[in-house]
């Protein structure tokens, strides 16, 4: 029986691969820990249903909630950022890091120094602390895999080959909400028109990434840091359809594509199963049906996004634990409606130019206090940005 933790069990990834779990054998999983936000209801039902040893909200005021509704249970209930990395530390054998955005750094952090296997569904780990990541990971023995379905999918195409002969990188993005609409018309788009993505069932946040490519700007970012590619090889190529998901060159001229329907329980359970392959419950694709793949290039005007995704990739050190702070209040500020879509990647442009003025974010040391220090500046900042452009 192996003992697995979920941290963000309450939003799609956690949820998915709960689903998952539940469809295994009886005694195949052992839950240690689940932990979730303000959906109170769904992680007390999931830590009831799965006996979990502990839940954790990240909010301390939804504590006495969390213990009402635990009540009886044997599930012990704790809340707020330290009982989040407490819970991290309990021995297990898999842990899935899905706590989106930066929040979910320490949690994973500590998961790693356990030794277990980490599946990494929070790519601002990577984006804000890779090289501390990898090397804390490295140190006490832990294996990352990477859950989101691009950098799933390189993996897959990359076993058994030697990434010195990798000559590209080609991460697809379905081009979210806004791929086909005229440029003129994208300062005026809403939340709600942001928050319907034409393929994938996500989260808020993430799909409004999405429709601005801040989600595609990470995962540039984070296949850097994951694969050790040179930036010049990583490209990003709009696929509406979602069905391509990485392609891998070779420096033979080849490509290897991993090719599945829009649904994250494939990549999540190839890191539940890893490093053997099980039956995951996925829609079996008729290629024949489908009849073609169609591919384009993002417009740099539609997708500011991914040119900052290049310099934060060229300059390396701090800088994406800026780019990120700098984006999560961006989109913070546009879904309560203080600024417009396209402003969101002026506030970031904006945050990196000022804090670089400040700030050797170059060479810096990658710590968790100096990640801790950079974003912390980079939210100042953006808050007085944003503050400006309202004003």
């Amino acid at each position: 029986m192996r003992r697995i933790s979920v941290f963000g069990a309450t939003g799609s990834i956690g949820r998915n691969t709960l689903d998952l779990v539940a469809r295994a054998p009886r005694g195949s999983y052992d839950v240690v820990a689940l932990t979730g936000g303000a959906n109170i209801a769904r992680l007390a039902a999931d830590a009831r249903r799965f006996n979990a040893e502990i839940a954790v909200t990240a909010y301390p005021e939804k504590l006495d909630a969390l213990r009402d509704a635990l009540a009886g249970s044997g599930v012990e209930a704790a809340a707020g950022p330290e009982a989040l990395r407490e819970a991290a530390a309990r021995p297990a054998d898999w842990v899935m890091s899905a706590i989106v955005g930066a929040a979910g750094l320490e949690p994973g952090l500590e998961a790693a120094k356990t030794g277990a296997t980490l599946a990494l569904a929070n790519k601002e780990s990577l984006v804000c602390a890779g090289p501390l990541l990898i090397e804390t990971a490295r140190a006490a023995g832990s294996t990352i895999l990477p859950v989101d379905s691009e950098h799933s999918a390189v993996f897959q195409a990359l076993v058994g080959e030697d990434v010195a002969r990798v000559e590209r990188l080609i991460i697809t993005a379905s081009g979210g909400a806004f791929r086909d609409w005229p440029l003129e018309k994208l300062a005026t788009a809403t939340v709600a028109q942001a928050s319907s993505h034409p393929n994938w069932d996500m989260g808020q946040r993430i799909t409004i990434d999405s429709a601005s490519m801040f989600n595609k700007a990470l995962e540039l970012i984070e296949a850097k840091e994951f694969f050790g590619i040179a930036p010049e090889k990583i490209e990003a190529l709009v696929h509406p359809e979602s069905l391509v998901h990485a392609l891998v060159g070779f420096c033979d001229g080849g490509l290897m594509a991993h090719v599945g329907p829009p649904d994250m329980r494939h990549a999540i359970g190839y890191a539940l199963h890893w490093p053997d392959r099980g039956p995951v419950p996925v829609e079996r694709l008729d290629l024949a049906a489908i009849g073609r793949f169609t591919f384009r290039a993002p417009e740099a005007a539609r997708y500011p996004a991914l040119a900052l995704a290049r310099r934060v990739m060229e300059q390396g050190g701090l800088s994406g634990a800026v780019f990120n702070a700098a984006k999560e209040e961006a989109l913070t500020a546009f879904i309560e409606n203080r600024i417009g879509f396209l402003q969101m990647a002026e506030v970031v442009e904006r945050v990196l130019d000022a804090v670089s003025a400040r700030e050797d974010l170059e060479n810096a040391v990658i710590s968790l206090d100096n990640v801790r220090a950079a974003d912390h500046l980079a939210r100042q900042t953006a808050a007085e940005t944003i503050a400006r452009a309202v004003a």
